[in-house]
């Protein structure tokens, strides 16, 4: 994908490393050296692909992947917490569950009263929803020094929280630490692409499927253009 023009440059068959190893060894030399920055999930073969076709660019964790992290961590900690619930507060938490994942100061009063409520009932949630607001925090802000002391911070809290769901998030975040880190520094992330692939998906529902790759895919470059 283009950046700039934030249109789709090609569309392989599918993600495999021996199609992205083919496809990227047609580009020339030069053009891999020029790439500047070089976006991902959290996924290890595309960092290695990123490290050997593409040396001098900057690779970046997408905020997407790493944000869900913690909100995976809390959602397992509500989930742990349910089994232990009668089955009427079971069914209540994993109906609101909305109210513990959203970012406390985008709830209405009463919803904040609500919430209030829900983490009264375990020491565990409160501290889960602290970490996640934390966390939350730390993303928004537009100082590059402020995120990458209070991050660290945050993984120091998290690995001795006592939740064991945060602890591997923490260990999650400190074995991506740099490219998360560069994330919060240049501030690109993949959402003109997770953009793109949503109308992709608007466009195979409407053609009720589709059996030839080449076709679709020239369908889907003229369409972002």
């Amino acid at each position: 994908m283009d950046a700039k023009k934030k249109c789709i440059l090609d569309i392989l068959p599918d993600r495999t490393q021996s199609h992205l190893i083919e496809y990227f060894k047609s580009c020339s030399r030069d053009e891999r050296y020029r790439v500047k920055f070089f976006i991902s999930d959290m996924w290890q073969p595309y960092i290695d692909l990123a490290k050997t076709f593409f040396p001098n660019a900057t690779i970046i964790v997408d905020k997407y992947h790493y944000i869900r992290q913690v909100s995976w961590a809390i959602e397992s900690v509500r989930k742990r917490l349910q089994a232990s619930m009668t089955p009427t507060l079971r069914k209540y938490y994993k109906r609101s569950r909305k109210l513990i994942l959203t970012r406390y100061s985008k709830l209405k009063d009463d919803n904040k009263k609500a919430c209030d409520l829900m983490l009264q009932y375990s020491d565990d949630l409160r501290l889960a929803h602290r970490l996640k607001e934390w966390f939350y925090e730390i993303c928004q802000s537009n100082s590059y020094t402020y995120q990458r002391t209070e991050f660290w911070e945050w993984v120091k809290s998290a690995e001795s929280s006592g939740l064991h769901e945060f602890e591997a998030c923490a260990k999650t975040y400190r074995r991506w630490s740099e490219y998360i880190l560069n994330a919060f520094k240049y501030g690109y992330t993949n959402g003109p692409t997770e953009g793109f692939n949503n109308k992709i998906k608007v466009l195979k529902r409407s053609s009720y499927g589709v059996r030839n790759f080449e076709r679709f895919r020239t369908r889907i470059i003229h369409s972002s253009m």
